[in-house]
């Protein structure tokens, strides 16, 4: 392959989660990317082969990393046909390999998007047939190549996906509570606080660890993508370049920083889920980086001899019916607990109960929009100083 393919410069889409975009947006360009647009869920940018592989494995909050290739109109069911006929899919699937299609359609005349990912399926296959009388099979699970479609009022544009698994899926979680947050999300939460991955992280409501697993990986410097399961999808493309990919991961290899950055420490009431945490830190290999403990939220303390830095959680939401009274305790607990054991810090409580979190008595100073799942919530600081100002409800 020659150098000037490798350093050519190509079009990329991020996707992310709803309210993470700028966080995405800045976690590339720390990479080198040149930002082209910062959209809902997705941010558009520029950028060469390595940056491709760079952002698999660096980007925290990404989900997934597409590089597109064919954009057009399809007014109906023949013009789609048609026109992803019109591509030559030779140089994008090999008839020996497996390939998937994943379909999101908006405000458009065709109706269900696994009509259309069916209708896409249908014009590659034929496509092979007539030419070759072989064709690739589909593999909805682990295909080699996987495809994405986006049509927005029917105007579509077709993206090779070059990671494969979501990349939220880190690989590190052995298993989880019921309600966990994801990991991407549980990134984006540390880095919307603008958190420096030097000062003390206290996460009193720890459940399984998520937090302070991406903590220690943001402070230790750690590649989320080196966890990855298996293969990333562009490693199957015609155009791999394995000396390249092996550098790249080399370098994130040799970025780790050894020696612990930061006083990380979670506690939880429950002993089941100190338990997972404890099985998901060593899965991650970050024993040495992260303290955890059985304690009810409302004995949580600031360590001693640690300057204030700050203290995170995603307290239960109370989704079941008859749980207000029970939430609402709990909130006032947090608030209580906040206000006389961290001065100094500063405060994030992510939660989808907004009505609860009335009862923590302090006033956010700052609330930002975001979804666990299908959830709205919001990620809300508190400010604590010597003696907090509390709120009158």
């Amino acid at each position: 392959m020659s150098e000037n393919r490798r350093d050519a410069s190509f079009f990329m889409t991020a996707t992310t989660q709803f309210g993470l975009e700028e966080v995405l947006a800045q976690e590339l360009r720390q990479l080198g990317a040149k930002i082209e647009k910062i959209g809902q869920r997705a941010v558009e940018f520029t950028g060469t082969k390595q940056l491709l592989y760079e952002a698999n494995l660096w980007c925290r909050t990404a989900v997934r990393i597409l590089k597109p290739f064919a954009h057009f109109q399809a007014p109906d069911e023949k013009s789609l046909y048609r026109e992803v006929g019109r591509l030559d899919w030779s140089e994008y699937i090999g008839a020996d390999q497996t390939f998937a299609i994943t379909a999101v359609v908006n405000k458009s005349s065709f109706e269900h998007s696994l009509y259309v990912a069916q209708l896409t399926k249908d014009a590659i296959v034929d496509q092979f047939r007539n030419r070759t009388g072989v064709r690739p099979s589909v593999d909805v699970k682990t295909p080699d190549i996987r495809l994405h479609l986006h049509m927005i009022e029917n105007e579509v544009v077709l993206s090779l996906d070059s990671s494969g698994d979501s990349l939220h899926r880190r690989g590190y979680r052995q298993q989880t509570n019921a309600a966990p947050l994801n990991e991407a999300l549980a990134a984006g939460l540390l880095l919307l606080t603008g958190w420096d991955g030097k000062k003390p992280l206290i996460d009193p409501m720890c459940g399984s660890g998520t937090l302070l697993t991406e903590a220690a990986l943001i402070a230790q410097r750690i590649a989320p993508g080196l966890y990855h399961q298996g293969k990333f999808c562009f490693q199957n493309w015609a155009d791999f370049d394995l000396s390249l990919w092996e550098s790249v991961r080399m370098d994130a290899r040799g970025a780790r920083i050894d020696e612990p950055q930061a006083y990380l420490a979670g506690s939880d009431l429950s002993p089941e889920f100190i338990e997972l945490a404890r099985q998901n830190v060593a899965a991650a290999d970050l024993e040495d980086y992260i303290r955890l403990a059985v304690r009810d939220v409302k004995d949580a303390v600031a360590p001693a001899n640690e300057a204030p830095g700050l203290v995170i959680m995603n307290p239960p939401y109370g989704e079941r019916i008859g749980e207000e009274e029970e939430m609402d305790a709990l909130y006032k607990t947090i608030g209580d607990t906040l206000k006389t054991s961290f001065p100094g810090y500063d405060a994030y409580i992510f939660t989808g109960n907004l009505e609860a979190a009335k009862r923590v008595g302090l006033k956010a100073s700052r609330r930002t929009p975001l979804f666990n799942g299908p959830i709205d919530c919001r990620l809300l600081k508190y400010e604590l100083y010597q003696g907090s100002r509390k709120v009158k409800e």
